[in-house]
């Protein structure tokens, strides 16, 4: 049974618009429109989402926010509020943390979008979270969440990860970063051939993951979310898998060690860790001490009340 790999899209749908109260009027432009009554969680995420950050969080599945090329379903509600709770203190609450307040209110994404199901795509990947025209997230696989009993490296991968990848997107369209980080690796970007490339064995390549390997972006928003989100030893122990042996012709191991791979890594990441230092005055690596301490802290909060 092949391997499914998963990876997150960047979709770029560009689209603006503007308003001002001036132009608002009181009265609907549909005759018979209702609006649905707010229940208790509704009420938490306008004082949590809405009001803070002008987010809009929807979780119950609406067909025009999903994309109808995937059989998805929707987001249980109870997981739904055990993710939104999680994303605030372990995403939203992290930045505020190291980069003030007013910088998630400015520069955060406006819609987030769950859904209960993967998404499974005809190359056998299966598509962790998607970014629009850095406005809107969608995060899929919600249902896999287990309330009672919390699974670090589930949400770690399915959610932590990708919020911190997609963001990490979001702020590369904001402001971009320089062309040198291109150039690092050029020529070896693997297009739609990264799914064939095993995390494990991307390193050696020059590359933290296989999804990585796809093209620039991803890379960069690879290297960003994999780093805030792994402990230290565990970004070395990824980082190491870039060293590998030197072979001969008959492929026996000579005792020299070829550390090309990582080298090529951390020469990219030194032009990430600028980036966020430069553009937006944020520490990679404090960031990274406060995702892990708020990570682990996950497990004193309470995911099925809303207080």
């Amino acid at each position: 049974m092949k391997n499914i790999k998963l990876f997150l899209v960047l979709a770029t749908a560009l689209f603006a618009w503007s308003c001002s109260e001036d132009d608002l009027d009181s009265k609907s432009i549909f005759e018979n429109e209702t609006v649905a009554e707010q229940n208790e969680f509704d009420k938490w995420l306008v004082q949590n989402y809405v009001i803070p950050y002008n987010i809009d969080f929807k979780y119950c599945y609406d067909d025009k926010e999903s994309d109808m090329t995937y059989n998805l379903i929707p987001a249980d509600y109870d997981k739904s509020i055990a993710l939104a709770k999680l994303i605030q203190h372990v995403w939203l609450d992290s930045y505020n943390e190291v980069a003030g307040e007013n910088f998630m209110k400015e520069n955060c994404l406006r819609v987030m979008q769950l859904i209960g199901s993967k998404a499974y795509n005809e190359d056998e990947s299966v598509t962790l979270g998607v970014a629009e025209g850095g406005i809107k997230v969608t995060l899929y696989n919600v249902n896999e969440i287990d309330v009672d009993n919390i699974d670090l490296d589930v949400l770690n991968y399915w959610f932590f990860k990708t919020m911190h990848h997609e963001f990490c997107h979001i702020l590369n369209q904001l402001k971009e970063y320089t062309t040198d980080f291109n150039l690092v690796s050029q020529g070896k970007y693997k297009a739609a051939d990264w799914v064939n490339l095993n995390d494990n064995d991307a390193p050696a390549l020059g590359f933290i993951s296989g999804y990585a390997s796809k093209e620039e972006g991803e890379d960069f928003a690879e290297l960003t979310s994999i780093y805030v989100t792994s402990t230290e030893e565990a970004w070395q122990a990824q980082l190491d898998l870039g060293v590998v042996p030197v072979l001969d012709n008959e492929g026996n191991p000579t005792g020299q060690y070829d550390s090309t791979g990582k080298e090529t890594i951390e020469a990219k990441f030194d032009i990430v860790k600028e980036y966020f230092l430069t553009k937006w005055n944020i520490d990679l690596t404090t960031l990274r001490d406060v995702v892990q301490r708020r990570t682990q802290e996950i497990y004193t909060l309470d995911l099925k009340n809303l207080n």
